[in-house]
């Protein structure tokens, strides 16, 4: 991890001095490639699966194989990318490059060769292979943090943690009991780290470019009310995981949702309608408060069809969307290149809030197997997108302007 500080042409952010393969020479590069690679054959696999081909995983149930590879494939290194692109900014050190970022690169692909693997491996191992990578994330993030004495953003290491323990948990579960307590705090924990994550930078890009197109309404900044919608949301989750069917839980819920509703109406998004990078974060994010009042509507009702539906729409709307989102606007800054969505990409998130829907839609009417399908290939649609759009810049150096 040797090297000297030098300064990047226009963007004024340190890196460090790294003469090996390009795409080593920083988080973002690998892990949003991996991301959106991943994204696509994970769920093309899966549609296989349903109708009777695919490969078939030895380590686990087939359905038990896609809801952990979304939630602990795709989403693990979507935000591991997020993390070793942001955390330099906040903390001031040199971004992880090189071999510390290929040996992380390739413990996340191991994993997820493990849980795909068509023959056992030997006990133990498939669990232990893929449960690595999100620990040594947790440690890793968190020597930067603490090194760089940032001590605001010790929080994003809470979320991190509970994930890595609900992999953990799901592993040793999901041949015994079943994973459900598992997937519950997965769930939790992206979700709450998105908010985190969501109420700092949406509220800020959006101020950003609304300040330049004259006078009227801004977002609203972080103040108490954010607070308490966070801590009604983790109250709410928290109750979820350890009492998923209590009345009391669908109460919390609701609260949540409709804190989480006003927070997002407070960011002044329909005054981002003109640019689409903007507006999409506006629409991910709405996705989330949409999730809680249907889950708790499901819990209330006691019916895991409207379970099924609030859980996609986390899944696909609001974490697909705002990863999706938070990668290529990273991707385009970090790459040199302008903040702007060009109509290929606009139609990328299209097809990501459609596939929301479509699935959603999917769980709850009879007879509808046919959307689940659609749903799945929009979803494949928009991350194709992605790679093949996004996945050149990812490879190739900084533009410099001017």
């Amino acid at each position: 991890m040797g090297g000297n500080r030098r300064k990047t042409g226009g963007g004024g952010r340190a890196e460090r001095a790294w003469n090996g393969p390009l795409i080593l020479s920083y988080g973002f590069r690998p892990f949003f490639l991996l991301a959106g690679l991943f994204a696509a054959l994970a769920i093309g696999n899966w549609l296989l699966l349903l109708g009777g081909g695919g490969l078939e995983p030895a380590a686990m149930p087939s359905l038990d194989w896609h809801i952990h590879e979304m939630l602990f494939g795709y989403s693990s290194a979507a935000i591991a990318g997020f993390l070793l692109t942001a955390v330099p900014n906040w903390t001031g050190r040199l971004p992880v490059t090189g071999w510390p970022l290929l040996w992380l690169a390739l413990i996340w692909l191991a994993g997820r060769l493990a849980m795909l693997a068509p023959v056992a491996l030997p006990a133990g191992l498939a669990g232990a292979v893929d449960a690595a990578f999100l620990p040594l994330l947790a440690l890793l993030i968190g020597r930067e943090v603490i090194f760089g004495r940032n001590w605001r953003n010790l929080k994003v290491l809470a979320p991190i943690a509970l994930l890595a323990g609900a992999d953990i948990w799901f592993l040793a579960s999901v041949n015994g009991d079943g994973p459900d307590g598992a997937i519950r705090l997965a769930f939790a924990a992206i979700v709450m780290l998105i908010m985190l994550i969501g109420g700092r930078i949406i509220p800020s890009f959006t101020r950003n470019w609304l300040s330049r197109q004259g006078p009227g309404r801004l977002p609203v900044p972080f103040n108490r009310f954010d607070a308490a919608a966070l801590g009604a949301t983790a109250l709410g989750f928290a109750a979820w995981v350890a009492l998923p069917d209590q009345p009391a839980t669908a109460a919390l819920l609701w609260l949540a949702g409709g804190l989480q509703a006003v927070r997002l109406s407070r960011w002044a998004g329909l005054r981002s309608l003109p640019n689409p990078l903007v507006l999409v974060l506006h629409v991910a994010y709405g996705f989330l408060p949409a999730g809680l009042l249907l889950l708790g509507a499901a819990v209330r009702a006691d019916d895991p069809s409207l379970k099924t539906a609030a859980l996609h729409l986390f899944a696909i709307g609001g974490i697909g969307g705002m990863t999706a989102a938070v990668m290529l606007r990273a991707s385009l800054g970090h790459t040199g290149r302008a903040l702007k969505s060009e109509p290929i990409t606009t139609a990328m998130f299209a097809l990501i809030a459609l596939a929301a829907v479509m699935r959603a839609l999917g769980a709850v009417l009879p007879g509808a197997d046919w959307l689940i399908t659609a749903a799945g290939l929009s979803w494949i649609a928009a991350f194709g997108i992605f790679t093949f759009r996004v996945g050149p810049w990812l490879l190739r150096p900084r533009l410099r302007r001017g």
